[in-house]
């Protein structure tokens, strides 16, 4: 699949690039074939036997655009990805939200220059991390007469 990669030179004259789709894989090169493999062996390593989701590529060139990450002085290009490569255990899920809570997502997604899915698999493992804290805060204070 084509999964769109924000790329900007650097000041040393490598090329980095950020995926919207993809937030923790971001990679550089010296050249687009360089960083084109660097992008693509990131995403591979990173979700391959992963528990993140792996998401639809976002295909719409207007949304991209209105993405912080592009700021004008890049380009975007699309980096193939072979998926048979990405053997996730995510599961696909389908739930309601009240518009204005989805609106309040989809702004805290953009404000991360994350994409709506990636910033709510995000926010469920940060509360899932915070469940384990309390839980494991009460069992210490049950052993301890706390």
């Amino acid at each position: 699949m084509q999964y769109p990669l924000y790329v900007r030179q650097t000041d040393d004259m490598r090329y980095r690039g950020r995926f919207p789709d993809f937030p923790r894989a971001d990679a550089s090169g010296k050249s687009f074939d360089e960083l084109e493999h660097n992008a693509r062996d990131r995403v591979e390593r990173l979700y391959d036997r992963s528990e993140f989701l792996i998401p639809e590529p976002t295909d719409d060139l207007t949304a991209l655009q209105a993405l912080d990450m592009d700021d004008g002085k890049g380009i975007w290009m699309f980096v193939d990805i072979d998926l048979a490569q990405v053997t996730s255990r995510a599961v696909h899920l389908q739930f309601s939200l009240n518009e204005d809570v989805l609106r309040d997502i989809d702004d805290a997604a953009h404000a991360s220059r994350m994409t709506r899915p990636a910033f709510i698999a995000l926010a469920c493992l940060h509360e899932l991390d915070r469940a384990r804290v309390m839980a494991h805060d009460r069992r210490s204070a049950r052993r301890f007469g706390g």
